[in-house]
């Protein structure tokens, strides 16, 4: 038998307690609908506070084209931030009582940097609102009455809303409950799901063990990375990343994770470059190398002439060979575009985030599935994909505010209906 919601007001579902359910729950809940969220972790976004832990970056301050820019263009996000954009996601943070300010790169930051005070202040708003949060509820899919099943620590429980709402993030962080273990019961329904890929997140390269060894937890700082080989006018990025046991991972590596990943895909390898001298054009380098070095080592003369050591001047004999030591025209070429092939990325279980999902063509602009209707989906389960930066929290958010007006819309057109 199953428990309807609501009290008299049109019922609504949202089973995901991240950004992207709970921004959905809040509108929902202000447009008048009795809203009950549903969450199989024991406390609500916890992916958020995980993220937040080291600084809570919400959002970027660039220009709308060319943030729009860090989305694939065949999907809706540049609509969805129609609706909800970096400026209303400050905006937002500011009704909360959160102050933000912009860092030196752009980001946007709470003030105190911290996910937790958001957090708390945006559930006290939302229970305000009359949204319920039920804890420790793990969607099991549906009965044959169409009702929602969920297991709890009391036994199952079914619940009957007039529509769902599920945000039930990527696959990214299982541990914080985006394990998709949504994907079968989408697909039993008939969704098309396109497969869930790691995205920001490391890479594995074949070091060798004398590298491990010495370098792994070094950071490569004030470097630039490009994709593109460099005799094709490759566009570079600065940034820093960091080397690991396994190859490279952090936001430099991250920037570019989609084009690696789709590089790997394509043909089972993939090769990135790095300036170790970015703020150096090549012709210096060149010429610091060949100067005389008398005495000197290589080592003591590259740091003295053009300051590299430790990994990054480990990575030019790692890459490179001893022998391009012999060759200072090879070994300057090296220092300003430094080839490393990519075995593989790291399991998506370590990814900030994942690529694929529910499939676009398999909902409605509003979100609603073509195989379900009165069941819209929502944030990363969804087919898209985000660097970090601000970027992925604010399309999510910006997702979870079009699903909530697309119930609106279905519900008022049922009503109309009537």
């Amino acid at each position: 038998m199953s428990e309807d919601i609501g009290n008299g007001r049109p019922k609504v579902a949202v089973v995901g307690a991240g950004p992207a359910g709970l921004m959905a729950a809040g509108d929902l809940a202000a447009a008048g609908f009795a809203v009950e969220v549903f969450d199989a972790m024991p406390s609500p976004a916890r992916k958020l506070l995980l993220a937040g832990r080291g600084g809570l970056n919400l959002t970027h301050t660039e220009p709308r084209a060319s943030f729009e820019r860090r989305y694939e263009p065949s999907t809706p996000v540049a609509a969805w931030l129609d609706v909800f954009d970096a400026e209303a996601l400050r905006n937002w943070a500011h009704g909360l009582g959160i102050e933000t300010f912009v860092g030196s790169s752009g980001r946007v930051f709470p003030v105190g940097m911290k996910a937790a005070p958001l957090l708390r202040q945006w559930l006290i708003r939302l229970a305000e609102a009359g949204v319920v949060l039920h804890r420790r509820h793990r969607w099991q899919g549906w009965d044959e009455s169409g009702a929602l099943q969920f297991q709890t620590p009391a036994g199952p429980r079914s619940v009957q809303p007039r529509a769902v709402v599920l945000a039930l993030g990527g696959g990214s962080w299982p541990r914080m409950g985006s394990d998709a273990a949504w994907v079968p019961l989408l697909r039993e329904k008939g969704v098309e799901i396109a497969p869930l890929l790691a995205s920001n997140a490391g890479v594995n390269l074949d070091w060798s063990d004398h590298f491990r060894q010495l370098h792994a937890g070094q950071p490569l700082k004030g470097i630039a990375l490009s994709v593109q080989d460099p005799a094709l006018a490759p566009a570079w990025r600065r940034g820093e990343c960091m080397v690991t046991r396994h190859g490279l991972e952090g936001g430099l590596i991250y920037a570019h994770s989609a084009r690696i990943r789709d590089a790997l895909q394509q043909a089972g390898r993939a090769w990135i470059w790095l300036d170790l001298l970015p703020q150096r054009d090549a012709a210096w380098v060149a010429a610091e190398v060949a100067r005389p070095r008398g005495a000197r080592s290589w080592s003591s003369h590259l740091q003295s002439r053009l300051g590299l050591k430790g990994a990054r001047m480990a990575l030019l004999r790692e890459s490179l060979g001893a022998e391009v030591y012999a060759d200072p025209a090879r070994l300057a070429a090296g220092i300003k575009a430094l080839p490393l092939q990519i075995v593989s990325m790291r399991p998506l279980e370590e990814a900030i985030s994942s690529a694929g999902g529910v499939r676009f063509s398999a909902v409605d602009t509003g979100g609603m599935l073509h195989a379900l209707p009165g069941v819209f989906c929502a944030g990363e389960m969804l087919d898209w994909d985000a660097p970090t930066g601000g970027y992925l929290l604010t399309a999510s958010m910006a997702s979870g505010k079009v699903a909530a007006a697309g119930v609106r819309t279905w519900l008022a057109g049922l009503n109309d209906a009537v």
